[in-house]
């Protein structure tokens, strides 16, 4: 989908709300869910079993994240995700997609938020 984008290397997915709550929901999800927002972002809520990787330090903040697991960003409206996706491909590491519309989205269908 965002194959121009990103400049090849395999397609990643924009996930809806809904789906990604199904992805997560599955016992055996592979996926890592992985939140670009700042540190008071982060601390305002997030969602379930995210980990954190702040766009404004990523490179650093991504060095911990698993190089065989695919990973799912999410911001809060989904731009910095888009941007989290190019450096984490850059790094080598294996993108899965991300959640359109970030966590504005994700809270509209009121899904599980923790503070």
């Amino acid at each position: 989908m965002f194959g121009w984008l990103f400049g090849g290397g395999g397609d990643v997915k924009t996930f809806n709300p809904g789906e990604l709550r199904d992805l997560l929901r599955e016992k055996d999800s592979a996926c890592l869910l992985v939140d670009v927002r700042e540190d008071r972002e982060w601390a305002g809520g997030r969602i379930p079993g995210a980990v954190h990787a702040p766009l404004s330090r990523f490179e650093q903040a991504a060095a911990g994240l698993p190089k065989d697991k695919p990973l799912v960003f999410y911001c809060a409206s989904g731009m910095r995700s888009k941007t989290a996706l190019r450096r984490a491909r850059d790094m080598g590491l294996i993108v899965e997609g991300h959640l359109g519309g970030g966590l504005m989205n994700w809270a509209r269908y009121d899904y599980p938020v923790v503070r």
